[in-house]
């Protein structure tokens, strides 16, 4: 996962500074070198490293900070408000025509992910905007490239204009164009060949599509596994061709995320979209707050909360949660809910968005394997109708049978039955308002860890408010 190592130095740094009742500049000084070796791990460009230290250094020694009875918070607070400022503050939206059709210009080097990021645009649009977009299959160089964006527009049912490899690209796009015009798509996203900023000749082709289609965005694609080389490829092409913005891809892979950091800084073009998944859904607006609230591993609530509307069906919620109440939850529900769970992405990350989880080192290595969860669905798959809206029929004799119809243990069958019932009595408390009692309820695994985190969460918080009332009393009297 993309700043993994970035947001463990840098909490590390800051970690330093809250064991501290008070902080000097000593203190800050010894922290902005951490932050700056972090930051440079991260293959963040270097003068974007030394300008952002300097404004931070220069905010934390500030008689606010140093007199604060919280200078760890307060100095969190401006490195958080600084990163967001250097990945552009502001939500960069798409530039929309006056009228219909709105035109968007993919570019970028070869092996960026372009044609799958035109593709995931196209569905994006399609479903939260409900448009009626049209791909234009411009990159005749690539073998298959054409193929492959016919491909994606049969998945996702959008129409592709393409003719074939033998046509200069600008016929493409000008016989494209008339085309969309006629069916009356609001969105056009031209797809062109991958090339790089120092090829003359393609670059100049893309520079005659430019001026043809006149369009309202050239989104740059960039692949945020290049690092710092993804700066340069972005200078380049805006040099070239004035982009409007840059979408990050593979940003969910191995890479230290100091491109994201970057491009801004140094081009002053926005970063309107992220990459993070090989699913045609995974296309995501890019947040510089909740970009910076994750690297500082403060989580980030406001996208969890989106996916959960995105993936989760309401009707479906409404129903789980009236059979929480009731104590009716069956293993028809359980699936259901794995299955949406799973729509959201890995556990690990959807972990990470939690305030307080991100940077818990019981959750530091956690990895959820998929097929513990296939194998999970294995066993109520084995399960008879009666048996899995009614789990209390699971004798031994049932449960052997279950284990060898879905090859698994039956130590495994015995374990999932009775953490299925641990979870049901702990829903059916959650949903009265209940906690008491609940701590121990899972055992060792994942969920206990969770469980135990999130009843220790709570039991400080009532602890905290019990405190406050007190004080607010004493003060009265």
């Amino acid at each position: 996962m993309a700043f993994e190592g970035l947001t463990e130095r840098l909490q590390g740094a800051i970690s330093k500074l809250k064991r501290k009742g008070r902080v000097s500049e000593t203190d800050v000084k010894e922290v902005m070198r951490e932050i700056r070796l972090a930051l440079l791990e991260a293959d963040v460009n270097f003068q974007v490293v030394k300008d952002f230290v300097k404004k931070v250094r220069k905010r934390a020694v500030g008689a606010e900070v140093l007199e604060s009875l919280t200078p760890a918070q307060q100095i969190v607070k401006i490195v958080n408000e600084e990163l967001t400022k250097v990945m552009g503050s502001e939500v960069a939206e798409i530039n929309k025509a006056p009228k219909i059709p709105t035109i968007i210009m993919m570019v970028g080097l070869q092996g960026a992910g372009k044609t799958t990021t035109a593709g995931k645009l196209a569905l994006k649009l399609k479903k939260e905007q409900n448009a009626r977009p049209l791909l234009i299959a411009g990159d005749i160089y690539r073998p298959a490239a054409v193929d492959q964006l016919k491909i994606l527009g049969e998945n996702i049912k959008v129409p592709v204009f393409s003719l074939g490899t033998d046509v200069s690209p600008v016929e493409i796009v000008r016989q494209g164009l008339e085309h969309a015009r006629e069916k009356n798509n609001d969105y056009i996203i031209i797809d062109t060949a991958g090339r790089l900023q120092i090829d003359e000749k393609l670059m100049d082709e893309l520079a005659q599509i430019k001026k043809l289609a006149n369009p309202n965005e050239i989104l740059l694609t960039v692949d945020a596994m290049t690092g710092q080389n993804a700066v340069d490829v972005a200078k380049g092409f805006n040099e070239q061709l004035d982009v409007t913005g840059v979408v990050l891809t593979k940003l969910d892979g191995d890479t230290r995320g100091g491109a994201a950091l970057s491009i801004r800084a140094v081009t002053g073009k926005p970063i309107k979209f992220v990459g993070q998944g090989e699913k045609m859904t995974d296309l995501d607006i890019f947040y510089p707050d909740r970009m910076a609230s994750r690297i500082l591993g403060m989580g980030d609530m406001l996208t969890l909360i989106e996916k959960a509307q995105q993936d989760f069906d309401q009707k479906k919620a409404l129903e789980v949660q009236s059979k929480m109440r009731e104590n009716s939850f069956d293993f028809n529900d359980f699936i259901d809910q794995m299955e949406q769970l799973q729509k959201m992405g890995p556990m690990e990350d959807i972990i990470k968005m939690i305030p307080g989880m991100a940077n818990n080192p019981a959750l530091k290595n956690v990895k959820v394997d998929p097929k513990d969860i296939e194998h999970t669905k294995a066993v109520v798959y084995s399960m008879t109708a009666q048996e899995r809206e009614d789990p209390d029929v699971l004798n031994p004799s049932r449960r052997r049978r279950i284990a060898a119809g879905s090859g698994r243990p039956i130590q495994e069958v015995n374990r999932m039955i009775k953490q299925f019932n641990q979870m049901k009595k702990m829903m059916s408390k959650v949903s009265k308002g209940n906690f008491s009692g609940m701590e121990g309820m899972f055992g060792k695994g994942i969920s206990g860890k969770l469980a135990k985190m999130s009843m220790n969460s709570m039991a400080r918080k009532n602890k905290k408010r019990k405190i406050k009332r007190l004080r607010s009393k004493r003060k009265r009297k």
